[in-house]
């Protein structure tokens, strides 16, 4: 309802704006589909800004985002962004609070003029690809764990991340993983979608969402499609590749949905049996047979106490 309310009002909650950002890159340190993330300075600590990416039909971008003017509560101008997909990630982002979940700092409207920016704690450790491929495989399944944690805070929240994948998966100072990137994320019992709906990757994709009419369906992300990327997440973090890494991106649109899925990973990416068997029960052809996130949670945590 938030969400609806400020969009239809094109205004924003005040408290979620904060000030005081400084020392901005002048370039992005990293990109995105949805957004730049640049480093800058709050209060003395490095912050991450996230800055939308606005696009226009003269630029090529027809049907994709449409512009509209934000106002923030104490300025007259307007601000210029994605609406919807900014409006929303901030709303839900603001209400998350849980160790597994990247924390959200505010909104900053002063570093470029016109345009607002999520603002988040840096982290160092980068995403937990990055950490992994630095730092070795020894912890791989205690961030599982954690990533698995996180999942299921968002999905007792009546919340689908959306978007679960390593690039959106980050690694705090003390070596745990956070979920973040929420721009696909939606409260699962809404029965609208956006413009922006099916984006995201297909190689993380439930064979529901990558040919739904198959499945007697309309595309929808869902706790159980969550669950899948989950799956998917496994196997990235283990291999240091997407699912069919080898193969082009689209191929996953003719083996999803026909029931086929990656090999179990050989040599050093040997997954236990444990993991592998509940990889494969992530990986169920059909949305209602894979575990509910609290399953996942808890066969994790068996997973993890039976290596100590």
């Amino acid at each position: 309802m938030i969400v609806k309310l400020s969009v239809a009002y094109n205004k924003l909650p005040s408290a979620l704006f904060t000030s005081g950002v400084t020392e901005c890159d002048k370039d992005p340190r990293f990109g995105g589909g949805f957004g730049d993330i640049y480093q800058a300075s709050l209060a003395g600590n490095k912050v991450a800004l996230k800055r939308i990416r606005v696009f226009s039909g003269d630029e090529g971008y027809h049907h994709v985002w449409r512009v509209r003017c934000f106002i923030h509560p104490n300025r007259a101008s307007p601000l210029k962004f994605n609406a919807q997909q900014f409006c929303r990630e901030a709303l839900i982002w603001q209400a998350l609070q849980h160790p597994c979940i990247l924390p959200f700092i505010g909104l900053d409207c002063d570093t470029f003029p016109g345009f607002l920016t999520l603002v988040s704690p840096w982290m160092e450790n980068n995403t937990v690809l990055k950490y992994l491929k630095a730092n070795g495989k020894a912890s791989v399944d205690k961030l599982l764990f954690e990533i698995a944690q996180g999942l299921q805070y968002l999905h007792s929240k009546n919340l689908v991340h959306g978007d679960l994948r390593g690039v959106n998966i980050l690694i705090t100072d003390e070596g745990s993983a956070c979920l973040a990137d929420f721009g696909l994320s939606y409260f699962s019992e809404t029965t609208t979608t956006t413009s922006s709906a099916r984006a995201g990757c297909i190689q993380w994709m439930a064979p529901e969402l990558i040919d739904p009419s198959k499945f007697g369906k309309r595309f929808l992300r869902t706790p159980a499609t969550d669950v899948y990327a989950f799956g998917c997440v496994c196997l990235e973090l283990y291999t240091g590749m997407p699912p069919f890494g080898r193969l082009p991106g689209s191929a996953a649109i003719f083996q999803v949905p026909d029931g086929k899925r990656p090999e179990r990973p050989t040599g050093d990416a040997t997954m236990s049996e444990a993991l592998w068997g509940l990889v494969g029960d992530c990986w169920a052809q059909q949305s209602a047979e894979r575990p509910q996130s609290e399953a996942v949670v808890e066969r994790m945590e068996l997973l993890n106490t039976a290596k100590v």
